[in-house]
C-alpha cells in the first residue's frame, strides 16, 4: 500500500497513534524514540541536515519568561502565535556571506526567543532519503529529506513546541549557502510547487511514497524572500497535510515544517517564529 514517509518534527512515525503522541510530547515532526544532540554538521549530507526525516530529541525545557501572489490558504496563523522577544540581535547575514557553523548556531532560534514556545535541539536525518520520480519535483523531496538543494555549507536543527500543551509542533533547519545558492534554493522550490500541483510519487528510504497534491500558501512577511506551501501526504489512504515555510535572509535559509495528524485542515505556522528568526539573521 502507498504510504508517505513522515520525517522530522512534522512526522513522529508512521502510525497515527504514535504521531499524535509525539505531537503532544514534543514535536509532531520528530520520529519516536528520540535521542539528544544538536544534529548539526557540515551540510554535505553526512548526517548533517535534520529535516522531516529527523529524529526529535527529548522535549525541550520550558522557555523563560509579504503575501505571495497566487497563494492559497494561509500558513501564517496559529492558535498560539507567541511574540518575538524584544532585543533579538542579528548575526549580520543580510550581507549574503556564507555563515560558518558557529555563526549559524548563534543565529538559529533558541529557548526564550519567542514567548509561548520552547526550543530544543533536533538530530539530523539518517543517511539516504527519497527521490521524486520526476525531476521537476525533486526540490520538494530534498526538503522533505532535510537536505535542501543546493546543499548547505553548514546546518543547524531545532524542534519548537508550544509551551502550554506541546502544540503547535514545528521543526526548523537553518542552512548556510551564500546569496546565489540560497536564492536558487527558494526559486527552485517555488517552481516545483507550481509544477507538482497535481501530486507526485517518490521512491527510496522506507519504500514508495505518494503525495496527493502541492499548493502555494500565503507566506509570512519576513526576511528577503519567503515561500509557504503545503504537500499533502498519503498515509494508507488518509491525507496528511504537511506545511513548509521557507525564509531567506541574504545567503541563509530557514525552513520550518509542521503537520496535521488529526484532520485534513492546513495546519497553522506561527508567524512569530519567522519574524524572530529573521531578526536573529539580519
Amino acid at each position: 500500500m502507498n504510504r508517505t514517509r513522515m520525517h522530522g518534527p512534522a512526522a513522529p512515525g508512521l502510525a497515527r497513534r504514535v504521531a499524535l503522541a509525539a505531537v503532544a510530547a514534543a514535536l509532531a515532526l520528530g520520529l519516536a524514540g528520540a535521542c539528544g544532540g544538536t544534529g548539526e554538521g557540515d551540510g554535505d549530507g553526512a548526517g548533517a541536515s535534520a529535516s522531516p526525516t529527523a529524529r526529535a530529541s527529548s522535549p525541550p525545557p520550558s522557555a523563560g519568561s509579504p503575501s505571495s501572489p497566487g497563494a492559497s490558504s494561509p500558513a501564517a496563523a496559529s492558535g498560539s502565535d507567541g511574540r518575538p522577544a524584544p532585543g533579538l540581535t542579528g548575526i549580520g547575514a543580510s550581507d549574503g556571506r556564507v555563515l560558518g557553523q558557529g555563526e549559524l548556531d548563534r543565529a538559529v532560534l533558541a529557548d526564550g526567543d519567542v514567548t509561548g514556545f520552547r526550543v530544543g535541539p533536533m538530530d539530523g536525518p539518517p543517511p539516504g532519503g527519497e527521490s521524486a520520480d520526476t525531476s521537476r519535483c525533486e526540490p520538494l523531496t530534498a526538503v522533505i529529506n532535510g537536505r535542501p538543494e543546493p546543499r548547505a555549507k553548514a546546518v543547524a536543527y531545532r524542534q519548537i513546541v508550544g509551551a502550554r500543551d506541546g502544540t503547535p509542533a514545528v521543526s526548523e533547519f537553518l542552512t548556510a549557502h551564500g546569496t546565489q545558492d540560497a536564492t536558487s534554493l527558494v526559486n527552485r522550490l517555488r517552481a516545483a510547487v507550481e509544477n507538482c500541483a497535481d501530486g507526485f510519487t517518490a521512491s527510496g528510504g522506507d519504500g514508495p511514497s505518494t503525495y496527493q497534491g502541492v499548493k502555494r500558501l500565503t507566506a509570512a512577511d519576513a526576511g528577503d524572500d519567503t515561500l509557504a506551501y503545503q504537500v499533502t501526504g498519503d498515509f494508507e489512504g488518509t491525507p496528511v497535510p504537511l506545511v513548509f515555510q521557507v525564509l531567506r535572509v541574504g545567503g541563509t535559509v530557514a525552513t520550518f515544517y509542521t503537520a496535521d495528524f488529526e484532520g485534513t485542515a492546513t495546519p497553522g505556522m506561527p508567524a512569530a517564529l519567522l519574524t524572530a528568526q529573521a531578526a536573529k539573521l539580519r
